[in-house]
């Protein structure tokens, strides 16, 4: 399993500069991704975001350091990636419930994070509708917003986007649609590492047409890509379960890549689909 590797080789080079500074850009690279998608499958397969797992690991390391050394607790915050003692004193109370002197004490309590090995895992084979689908260069119109990534669950911005968006712009909006996927849907495009921990991506309250653009929306312009378009019945807890089998199953299993364009969901009805840009590996 191809994708695996990778990532485990990803893993290797993390844990290789555990005590400097980590290129992100290095480690897409040996999972043969952009740094949005290794972050949004690490977080997927590990139930943990990147930068935590970084964390954690620096910090259990350290804590190994001030046992069996005589370094100086600041020697040892900069050589993980801590510019004053203040801050590393915080942030390894945060996860071992005692200061860095404190843990030089004998009887000391401390919390150790092994290192993380990706392997395929079988896990009741639940089934997953999907299709390919070629499609040519098309273009969304709709209401645009620059949000901080949230690699699982609900994104705060994007949920307040939705809800207070008005009756008038919703009808608007279903008026201008005329190509597949109908109806109103969500984009999420131009991801980037910049800007905070995790990363910022462009989100779209669109729909896909070729009307002209009203001068109070946005419009984005898609490139031909191939599509695994995933077809989800039920609630959003039930496509937010089918966006982790993605990245977590289908994705390390299959003969196919994120292409490392935008990924859209339609929904109607609770029925819903999910689509995202591949190409074979």
């Amino acid at each position: 399993m191809d994708s695996l590797k990778r990532m485990n080789e990803a893993i290797s080079y993390i844990e290789a500069n555990l005590e400097e500074s980590i290129d992100l850009a290095k480690v897409a690279q040996l999972a043969h991704c952009s740094e949005y998608h290794f972050k949004r499958m690490f977080s997927f397969l590990a139930d943990i975001t990147l930068s935590e797992y970084i964390r954690r690991r620096r910090l259990t390391l350290a804590a190994f350091d001030l046992k069996h050394s005589n370094d100086k607790v600041i020697d040892i915050a900069l050589r993980y990636g801590y510019s004053s003692p203040d801050a590393f004193t915080r942030a390894f109370h945060g996860i071992h419930g005692v200061t860095p002197t404190e843990s030089r004490n004998n009887g000391s309590s401390l919390k150790a994070y092994p290192r993380m090995t990706f392997q395929l895992s079988i896990q009741g084979g639940t089934e997953m509708n999907y299709r390919l689908e070629q499609k040519e260069a098309f273009r969304i119109v709709g209401l645009k917003e620059r949000v901080q990534l949230v690699p699982t669950g609900d994104n705060p911005q994007i949920v307040k986007m939705i809800e207070t968006t008005s009756d008038e712009t919703y009808l608007l909006l279903e008026q201008l649609s005329n190509v597949a996927p109908s109806g109103v849907i969500n984009v999420c495009a131009n991801f980037s590492e910049e800007g905070s921990s995790e990363g910022e991506l462009d989100y779209y309250l669109a729909v896909a047409t070729t009307k002209p653009c009203p001068t109070q929306l946005s419009e984005l312009h898609i490139p031909s890509y191939t599509w695994a378009i995933f077809e989800i019945e039920g609630d959003w807890s039930q496509v937010q379960t089918a966006w982790g089998q993605i990245y977590s199953e289908w994705f390390p299993t299959s003969v196919y890549e994120h292409a490392g364009g935008p990924e859209i969901l339609a929904s109607v009805n609770e029925k819903s689909e999910i689509w995202i840009p591949v190409v074979k590996k």
